[in-house]
């Protein structure tokens, strides 16, 4: 069989692989297909085509938009987008934009409880135009101020902790509507983490494509849950690894192996969308 990981990120966010090395552990794991999700960003999906096509691996060109619904942060994975959409691009730009003040923000929150991490550290280590609070965390463990990323968070960085600041967010709507835009499908990332399933109903009247029901932290309950919810509403189920290189000390990649199959659905839907559209102008 042929199997693939629709979830991955790269230094070009908040992994610490560069796309080179991921597309070489992928290889070696056994995978033939592979989706680049790092976060507001489209940045990695050249060089990351160009690492694929090297060992003979087919890419798809993706992105985890941060957005909301029912007032919780809900991340949108697009698949299959366009990377030169002039407003994807733009949209992009605004949540890095939005990323890199919340850094500066949460850096201020440090140091006003006695932590003087600069913000100039953290987009130094984050090297990336989409920092994040991953970036945060691993700059204060490695200018001593905490043991671990774990330690970091806990402390810090979680919601309700004294460095946490909120982010502005797109609609989830404005998402799932950006993403068909860029020609792409608009699938929910790790539905089981986000505890909101309330939320669904809303996002599929708004044209959400699938449900990422395959992921490295869903229990089995999970899965069998949201591949309920995909066989009843239509919808395209996907799986990933969401491996960020090496922040929780191996990496994910291998944990999802995800048959092929679901893949030729996922383009099936897309050709099928792309030709209505046409069709509709």
């Amino acid at each position: 069989m042929v199997f693939a990981d629709l979830h991955m990120h790269t230094k070009f966010s908040d992994g610490t692989f560069t796309p080179e090395e991921l597309a070489s552990l992928a290889h070696e794991k056994g995978l033939r297909a592979l989706a680049l999700t790092d976060h507001d960003t489209v940045e990695g999906c050249a060089p990351m085509a160009t690492a694929c096509r090297e060992r003979g691996m087919e890419f798809i060109n993706a992105s985890e938009l941060t957005c909301e619904a029912g007032g919780f942060e809900i991340h949108l994975l697009g698949y299959f987008l366009n990377t030169e959409h002039e407003l994807l691009l733009k949209k992009l730009r605004e949540s890095q934009l939005i990323r890199q003040n919340r850094i500066r923000e949460m850096t201020d929150a440090l140091n006003a409880v006695g932590i003087p991490l600069q913000s100039e550290a953290v987009f130094e280590l984050a090297g990336c135009k989409a920092p994040g609070r991953p970036h945060v965390a691993r700059a204060m463990v490695s200018a001593g101020f905490v043991s671990s990323v774990d330690v970091a968070f806990g402390k810090y960085l979680k919601k309700g902790k004294p460095a946490w600041v909120p982010k502005k967010k797109m609609s989830a709507e404005e998402a799932i509507d950006l993403v068909h835009q860029a020609d792409g499908l608009a699938v929910m990332a790790h539905p089981g983490l986000n505890k909101t399933d309330d939320v669904i109903p809303g996002m599929i009247d708004a044209g959400l494509d699938g449900l990422e029901c395959f992921h490295s932290r869903h229990s089995i309950t999970d899965i069998e849950r949201y591949e309920a919810l995909t066989e009843k509403h239509k919808l395209l189920a996907t799986g990933g690894s969401d491996c960020h290189g090496m922040n929780r000390g191996k990496p994910l990649i291998g944990t999802i192996k995800l048959p092929y199959v679901y893949v030729d659905k996922m383009k099936a839907r897309r050709a099928k969308r792309l030709a209505d559209t046409g069709a509709a102008k």
